[in-house]
């Protein structure tokens, strides 16, 4: 785990002082034929295929990634329970190998002489909400209820997995419902004071967290706590990241995290997409971001590597 100043000397060491984070990693590997139907999306292919979950860390980090997010977003240990069958030490190490995964395309990256030594490449560990266990869809609604140590529960065992294994920092990522949100925030502060991390939130509009808590009052609510080193928004439509910035700055003055969906919109009742999915359309608005205070900025569902090449390829032209 590196700490705050590390963190911060990393990101300053690049063009405008921006971390370019990955891509998709659910949808890409669906783009490459992998069928993610199941409740475990590309938790399922860590047990399955981990080898294509490497290449598309790889992939993400010769397109110029700074930070590749660990497969680690479904993969619960009550969900690979529930689902899988597997023991709490099973899913534990299923967990770990998600980092493995990532710290071997890390390794790969620099071996294939693309990458200088010079750049420092990270791993977050993805934390994905209690709704993305649910897999109905309330991530982006954050309808659910539960006790702050009921998600303590059901976090605690994940975060543990990913500090042990060597993540650099912690993506807690998707998170749509603000108790949740303190509970994890109070789980870190209790319990892995060394971790750091970013928080990004799923929005019911450009100034309210999907559960109608206001962007103001989440920020107030993450200033308590300095691991948090960067707020913000993801898997959101990218015409709402902007003024969802906007709105979070009035108060967060760290930096602040964007990545955004292609452009194309979800339907969680028939699980598919509708609109255009053009390349280069993320890259478009990453000026405006940079403005708005976006200093870790990647995408989300329906973006590849292609997207992220285009975002690096504008933040060095700027």
């Amino acid at each position: 785990m590196i700490s705050k100043d590390d963190f911060e000397n990393t990101r300053e060491e690049n063009p405008h002082g921006i971390l370019v984070l990955d891509g998709a990693l659910a949808t890409e590997l669906e783009r490459r034929g992998h069928n993610l139907e199941g409740a475990l999306w590309s938790a399922e292919i860590l047990r399955t295929d981990p080898a294509a979950i490497k290449q598309v860390h790889l992939d993400y980090y010769l397109a110029g990634a700074n930070v590749v997010t660990t497969a680690s977003y479904q993969a619960s240990v009550r969900g690979l329970s529930e689902h899988c069958g597997m023991s709490a030490g099973s899913a534990v190490d299923l967990i770990r190998l998600s980092v493995e995964l990532a710290c071997q395309a890390r390794d790969a990256a620099y071996a294939s002489g693309r990458v200088s030594r010079q750049r420092r490449l990270l791993v977050a560990g993805s934390i994905g909400p209690f709704g993305a266990y649910l897999a109905d869809g309330s991530e982006y609604r954050g309808d659910y209820t539960r006790t702050v140590e009921e998600f303590r529960a059901f976090h605690r065992p994940r975060i543990a997995a990913l500090v042990d294994a060597g993540v650099d920092m912690l993506a807690i990522e998707t998170m749509p419902n603000h108790t949740e949100i303190q509970a994890v925030l109070s789980l870190l502060n209790e319990e892995f004071p060394t971790a750091i991390a970013w928080l990004s939130c799923t929005v019911k509009d450009a100034e309210h967290l999907s559960d109608g808590l206001s962007l103001r009052q989440l920020a107030s609510l993450a200033n308590a706590n300095e691991q948090i080193v960067a707020l913000g928004v993801n898997c959101i439509h990218v015409d709402l990241v902007s003024a969802a910035l906007t709105a979070v700055s009035s108060v967060w003055k760290r930096p602040l995290v964007c990545y955004p969906n292609s452009g194309e919109v979800y339907d969680a009742a028939s699980h598919t997409w509708s609109g255009d999915r053009s390349y280069g359309r993320l890259a478009e608005h990453v000026l405006q971001w940079r403005t708005a205070g976006a200093r870790l900025i990647g995408g989300c569902c329906r973006t590849g590597p292609e997207d992220i090449e285009q975002i690096v390829k504008t933040l060095r032209g700027a």
